[in-house]
């Protein structure tokens, strides 16, 4: 694992990265100093704790009302093992 260090709402921090991860927590990263930035610049919140809060709960929203999309990349997986399950069962559809 590596150390990042980024910077969200001009602080920063340092934050342990899996290898190959870079790219998913700068976007992780990314869409937070947005939405922190943005609820701190309304005006009406000021304490970076409140602000933090907020913008934790609008990106949750945002993620349960986001439609629910099956990932095309594992089809050709769940394809694969449903053939592969059906060679081992044979043709009575019994495993034993």
């Amino acid at each position: 694992m590596k150390q990042m260090e980024v910077t969200i709402m001009g602080q920063s921090y340092l934050l342990g990265c899996p290898d190959g991860g870079e790219a998913a927590l700068g976007v992780a990263v990314a869409q937070v100093d947005r939405e922190m930035c943005a609820i701190r610049d309304s005006g009406k919140v000021k304490a970076r704790e409140r602000i933090a809060v907020l913008a934790a709960l609008n990106l949750a929203y945002q993620l349960s009302e986001a439609p629910s999309q099956p990932n095309a990349s594992a089809e050709p997986a769940i394809d694969a093992l449903v053939k592969r399950l059906d060679d081992v069962l044979g043709q009575d559809g019994q495993l034993l």
